[in-house]
């Protein structure tokens, strides 16, 4: 290796060090992104993506608006939902008319600890009875601790708000 070369390797190693000063400069000067709990908490919640939540419903707002299809359980690629149900059979007094079949939810169960917070659940759920929480102080020491029923969940923060 010739001086030249010597001399052209030292200058490039020195542009890419500027280069990468630069960047951290920039990003030195801006306003914090990042919060550093516990010294500092979180100012806007609303922004915030937590797990996954059950809603009260839109016609009902003391019910939710789940009509079981199952579809979140299908669409969840970590396998963290499990929709409980049971099918409730009417009689009906005129025998030539057939048994009316109605489902009731008796849990939606989840798995905090296995979902990855992807969201297919809440965008596959057609009637929109799926959403992120804003539960932002959520920590576990035990993984039991975070398995939740979501429909036992909602009907708690309903009683607790009316």
């Amino acid at each position: 290796m010739n001086l030249f070369e010597e001399i052209r390797e030292a200058v490039k190693g020195l542009y890419s060090l500027a280069v990468g000063m630069g960047v951290t400069g920039r990003y030195f000067v801006k306003p914090e992104v990042t919060v550093h709990y516990p010294r500092k908490t979180v100012d806007n919640i609303q922004t915030y993506s937590g797990h996954v939540e059950l809603l009260q419903g839109k016609k009902n707002p003391l019910e939710s608006d789940c009509i079981m299809c199952g579809t979140c359980e299908r669409n969840c690629p970590s396998g963290c939902l499990t929709v409980k149900y049971e099918e409730i059979v009417e009689e009906n007094p005129e025998p030539e008319k057939k048994k009316k079949k109605t489902k009731k939810m008796t849990g939606l169960i989840y798995d905090y600890s296995y979902c990855s917070l992807c969201g297919q659940c809440i965008e596959n759920c057609p009637v929109d009875a799926l959403g992120f929480s804003n539960h932002v102080y959520w920590a576990e020491f035990d993984r039991c601790n975070i398995t939740l029923d979501l429909l036992a969940r909602l009907r708690e923060k309903l009683s607790k708000s009316s």
